[in-house]
């Protein structure tokens, strides 16, 4: 087991998207964190090689965990097919480097840290058990202990990502919180991200320039859609609500919905 770490920031669903991570990265309390955790689904979208190289130049402070997002590029990019409708995969999955593709080959799924204050911390991007399978802050407490079940009952808190929806709820004692996507917000444009300290958790948001961001994502990228996909990604174009209808029948309750593109 690790030593503790006294401060974690918690970052998840980057998707490519180096401007609004360079504004969170730039926040005094992710700068100074400890470490730096970044539950999953790092390069799908129009910056992939260039948002590896950020999370790179963290070194050891920056602790990564494969998402569904990261597995399927790195199929992609060796040859395999997958069922992502989303055009920006394979593109993406097109420009990573051999190293690239190791890299997300090689992240661990879930994985832990230990926290002054909380103890046995696990971060997973979808849940511990499954990076592609989907719990909401109102799923049902039947469907958390499904899910939760095979943890050890000294984990305390559980950190997950994959609906790129903020929150943090208590599940039959158990502390389990999502910090919402830096990249493909649903709801609230911006980056949203969290910080464990001292026993707490913070719900951070970063705001940005939504024009700004938009372009400097077209300016970043080769992808030739780079322009529309940042304008309904970045700029929040999908609300939480939208997002809640699409996922809620993926944890096995309510009426099908959508959401354009892929978590």
């Amino acid at each position: 087991m690790s030593e503790p770490v006294r401060t974690v920031a918690v970052l998840s669903d980057v998707h490519g998207v180096l401007p609004v991570l360079d504004a969170v990265l730039a926040e005094p309390d992710v700068a100074g964190a400890d470490r730096v955790v970044v539950t999953g689904d790092h390069a799908a979208g129009p910056q992939p090689v260039e948002v590896l190289d950020r999370l790179r130049s963290l070194g050891d402070r920056a602790l990564l965990v494969r998402g569904n997002a990261d597995r399927e590029l790195v199929t992609l990019a060796r040859g395999g097919t997958t069922a992502v409708p989303d055009p920006v995969a394979p593109w993406a999955a097109a420009r990573l480097r051999p190293a690239d593709v190791d890299l997300l080959a090689g992240l661990p799924h879930p994985a832990e840290l230990t926290v002054e204050g909380f103890g046995r911390v696990v971060f997973c991007h979808g849940t511990p058990r499954d990076d592609d399978e989907v719990v909401l802050v109102d799923s049902s407490l039947d469907r958390w202990a499904e899910v939760l079940g095979g943890l050890d009952p000294s984990v305390t808190t559980v950190v997950m990502g994959h609906t790129h929806m903020p929150f943090v709820r208590l599940v039959d004692r158990r502390l389990c919180l999502n910090p919402g996507s830096v990249g493909m917000p649903y709801g609230r444009a911006g980056g949203s991200w969290a910080l464990l300290r001292a026993g707490q958790v913070e719900l951070r948001h970063t705001p940005v320039d939504v024009e700004a961001a938009v372009a400097a994502v077209v300016a970043g990228s080769a992808y030739p859609a780079a322009e529309d996909w940042a304008r309904e990604y970045v700029a929040s174009v999908n609300s939480d609500a939208d997002a809640l209808r699409a996922f809620a029948p993926r944890d096995g309750r309510g009426r099908a919905g959508s959401v354009s593109g892929s978590a």
